[in-house]
């Protein structure tokens, strides 16, 4: 599920102009076949959360696969812009539906820390390879066979998933919805969500002017306000404030935002620069990312678990913390005539290596802090985290790049070397949100005996058979 909708977002960002040619998309309209998506998709990711912890989080898999899947097929057989984004609207639905749940799945599946520790290197390595593997696919597939199938190609994963999802034991039952069934909370979370996400997304298009863009954002903050005090009185909130009371919870979903603001942002900004600075094609640009996932993958699969549980996952996000700051900062040092295997290809696998390190680290210490019971609960929080952090750092990102740019410009800068700068300045800024992460890190999350004993299995074992 992880990779379906990993590679669908990569790839349809390689066809979107095959797309705007065959269905007359004007270009203001065309960033409603993405933002249609992230609306639906953003806005109802706590919510899938909680209703997996209410009505059981297999279920909520369950549909959210079914939905994005039969979703791809309308968006694969569409005709018309109509069509299209409807599709993508229930693609949204059904990813969030899905994506929600899947942490609080993993955690109930591998309840000890070492399984844990290399389902979420699988989740993570999956990630990545799947965004790499999407900008290299998009072009070949909206090529040779047209821009129907970067959905199509959908549908046999899908498939695929739903057998495997079908005969996956649940993890645990739901609550019940008599436990949380608050239908004015999800009605104001779900819409103050949609419109921050509506509201973020159109800064850098030229559809709302300044003044409509900060009514809908002032809206959303106060459906997002009217949201809380709702679930500080309601009997049954759909949220339970108590979650925030975890410095574990708070601490480690504040450190989610600033990496992957950090890490989208840099994504976005780096394939800028191949392109327009080092005059890459979007092939080559694909292919000139591979680096970091292979090293991801590697250090995910085979490295990560280990050091975990000899070491703890502060230590180990710390230090991955770090190298993912140093290779932003090299990057940003990288020359308007660089060279990829001397500028690029060094500071991609320096990131990759502290991405390896700090993303399941994170992720498992963003669910460590949630009772059973609001397993769901968290693995939206953070699904919804990951998607704040993404949608606000390539809006900081891109609008520091291009001012930027453009002020070096008007000062009679080469449009080259403004560009150059403008992204090198906005990748010192990526490492700034990755160090202010270090510090929560390390001022917030504790390093207490329990999480040592906690990433010890085999000393709890040995503990358990002494007590039989």
């Amino acid at each position: 599920m992880q990779l379906m909708i990993i590679l669908d977002g990569t790839v349809l960002t390689v066809a979107l102009p095959a797309i705007q040619s065959d269905l007359g998309f004007s270009q203001g309209d065309l960033s409603w076949v993405v933002n249609s998506y992230l609306i639906a998709f953003a806005g109802l990711l706590l919510l899938s959360g909680r209703l997996g912890d209410l009505i059981g989080g297999k279920k909520v898999f369950l549909t959210g696969l079914a939905t994005f899947t039969i979703a791809s097929l309308l968006c694969g057989i569409a005709t018309s812009q109509e069509l299209l984004l409807a599709g993508r609207f229930l693609q949204g639905i059904g990813a969030a539906l899905a994506s929600a749940v899947v942490l609080g799945m993993i955690v109930g599946l591998y309840p000890e820390p070492g399984g844990q520790a290399k389902a979420m290197g699988v989740y993570s390595f999956v990630s990545a390879g799947g965004a790499s593997v999407g900008l290299i696919a998009g072009g070949v597939i909206s090529n040779v066979l047209g821009w129907h199938w970067v959905f199509l190609i959908n549908l046999p994963i899908g498939v695929v998933a739903l057998v495997a999802g079908v005969r996956t034991p649940a993890a645990q039952g739901g609550l019940g919805l008599r436990e949380g069934a608050d239908a004015l909370g999800a009605l104001l979370v779900t819409t103050g969500l949609s419109l921050g996400v509506f509201t973020i997304s159109q800064i850098s298009e030229d559809t709302f002017g300044a003044g409509e863009l900060a009514v809908c954002g002032a809206v959303s903050v106060v459906l997002l306000s009217a949201f809380v005090l709702r679930q500080a009185k309601a009997a049954r909130p759909l949220l339970a404030l108590r979650v925030f009371r975890s410095r574990e919870i708070t601490g480690a979903n504040a450190v989610v935002i600033l990496v992957f603001a950090a890490g989208f942002g840099f994504q976005f900004l780096n394939a800028l620069y191949l392109q327009r600075v080092l005059g890459f094609d979007s092939t080559r640009t694909g292919l000139a990312f591979l680096p970091a996932p292979l090293v991801i993958g590697a250090m995910s699969l085979l490295f990560t678990a280990r050091l975990t549980a000899r070491f703890g996952t502060r230590r180990v996000l710390l230090t991955g913390l770090l190298f993912l700051g140093g290779g932003l900062l090299l990057l940003g040092r990288a020359p308007v005539d660089g060279d990829y295997w001397v500028d690029v290809a060094p500071a991609l696998v320096i990131q990759g290596f502290g991405m390896g390190l700090t993303v399941p680290s994170v992720i498992m210490r963003a669910m460590s802090g949630a009772p059973p019971e609001d397993a769901g609960l968290a693995s939206g929080l953070n699904n919804t985290a990951q998607q704040a952090g993404a949608a606000v750092g390539l809006a900081i990102l891109a609008t520091v790049a291009t001012t930027h740019s453009n002020s070096l410009i008007s000062q009679g800068t080469t449009q080259v070397r403004a560009l150059r700068d403008g992204y090198s300045l906005a990748f010192l800024f990526a490492a700034g949100f990755v160090f202010l992460a270090w510090a929560v890190t390390f001022f917030v999350l504790r390093d207490g005996r329990r999480e040592q004993d906690a990433v010890r299995p085999e000393t709890q074992t040995a503990q358990t058979v002494a007590a039989r």
